[in-house]
């Protein structure tokens, strides 16, 4: 997810896709520790975006 797109979210949105994205998180590291998964670097990817989404949603909420 863009940046752009972080920004045009409300609040309860991006609460909401954080929670989505928590939990493929989960998912993901999960399964790479029982077989490593093909793409390793979509773990990354995640782990950045829900902070920014995390950093979005701090700066919304002030």
């Amino acid at each position: 997810m863009k940046q752009a797109d972080i920004k045009n979210l409300s609040a309860g949105d991006i609460q909401a896709k954080l929670a989505e994205l928590t939990a493929q998180y989960s998912k993901l590291k999960l399964a790479h520790k029982i077989s490593p998964i093909e793409n390793p670097i979509q773990i990354r990817d995640l782990r950045r975006t829900i902070a920014r989404l995390n950093t979005e949603l701090t700066t919304k909420q002030q």
